[in-house]
């Protein structure tokens, strides 16, 4: 009805302490607020005065069907559900002295029965396969612990150490050419004569 935002009603509260002043500020504030309950009082017996007359009249039955239907026709495959939904809670609702009752409660012991065992199935299971575990654990830990205690410990291979770098050596002299092959006859025959001694 009233559109007032916060900003709105800022406004008008700083004009009202402008015009009434600051000493009737809250005696103004609250005849406003009981005018606003009278109001919302009034409206509320108004609304139930209406509601009473429609559920007079049969007019809510009529809108409720109204809902259904246009309820139906905008969402069809929920519709339907909640059709299958209905029928099928009155199949489960069976007198338990009939004999689809009995047959029903026969069913739900066996279903019961079989969640049992399969449980306690797999609970066995999930123990067997623990233990199985827990023994290769063990065999793999003796494995590991055996050889430590009977093969003496293997020697590694012993580090290559870098080689130290020898300072670069100077180069030779050229020598000159060797005009005859006698010289080197004679070094060779005195290298000979020096090992001898």
């Amino acid at each position: 009805m009233f559109d007032l935002g916060w900003t709105e009603l800022l406004v008008v509260g700083i004009v009202a302490l402008i015009v009434v002043g600051p000493k009737d500020l809250p005696v103004l504030f609250r005849r406003v607020g009981q005018f606003v309950g009278k109001a919302k009082g009034m409206a509320r017996e108004f609304s139930t005065a209406m509601n009473d007359a429609a559920d007079d009249s049969g007019m809510r039955e009529m809108s409720s069907s109204i809902n259904k239907s246009l309820k139906a026709a905008t969402n069809p495959v929920g519709t339907a559900m909640d059709g299958v939904k209905s029928a099928a809670s009155s199949l489960t609702n069976l007198d338990p002295e009939s004999e689809t009752g009995k047959l029903a409660a026969e069913r739900e012991a066996d279903r019961k029965k079989i969640e049992a065992s399969t449980a306690r199935a797999a609970a066995e299971r999930k123990q067997r396969e623990a233990t199985e575990a827990l023994a290769k654990a063990e065999a793999a830990e003796a494995d590991v612990a055996a050889p430590a205690a009977t093969k003496p410990a293997a020697k590694k291979p012993a580090a290559k150490k870098p080689a130290a770098k020898k300072p670069a050596a100077k180069k030779a002299p050229a020598k000159k050419p060797a005009a005859k092959k006698a010289p080197a006859k004679k070094t060779a025959a005195k290298t000979a004569a020096t090992k001898k001694e």
